[in-house]
Formats: C-alpha cells, structure tokens, sequence
C-alpha cells in the first residue's frame, strides 16, 4: 500500500455541533470524507445519521471497517 493510500484510510478529526444532524458515508465514495454528499447514488450504500448533545470534537472513520461506526477505533492500522 502506497504512502498516499494510507492517508486515505487515516481518521478525520471534526468538530460536532449538538443538535445538528450529520450523515457518515459509508461508500467511501464522497468527496466530503468523512460526511455524505451523495456519490452512493444507484449504489446499495446509505449514509450514517449521526447527532451529538453536546458539542464535541471527534476522529470519524474513512476506511469505513470501524467496528463502531462513524467513530474510528484503529481498524486503519491493520488493513
């Protein structure tokens, strides 16, 4: 796996608004990483919701093997 791969599949930090509604892709398709924007179309992939209570900081997944999705639990590092 190539450097640049790696990259790809690393964790993304963001900042969380309490309240507001939020949708993970689960593709990995999006351009938008970690969150939708609609390139699963005419797929059999469906965005994750995800809102919090309270605003928050977070490391949401891109390699999309979390075995708790959206959050990355370090899957990553053994693909």
């Amino acid at each position: 796996m190539s450097q640049d791969s790696k990259k790809t599949f690393s964790p993304i930090e963001v900042q969380l608004e309490a309240g507001k509604q939020y949708y993970w892709c689960t593709c990995g398709r999006s351009q938008s990483q970690p969150f939708c924007d609609g390139s699963h179309k005419n797929t059999a992939f469906t965005p994750k919701a995800l809102s919090v209570n309270e605003n928050k900081s977070a490391w949401l997944c891109t390699c999309k093997k979390t075995g708790n999705a959206p959050f990355c639990d370090g899957t990553h590092n053994k693909l």
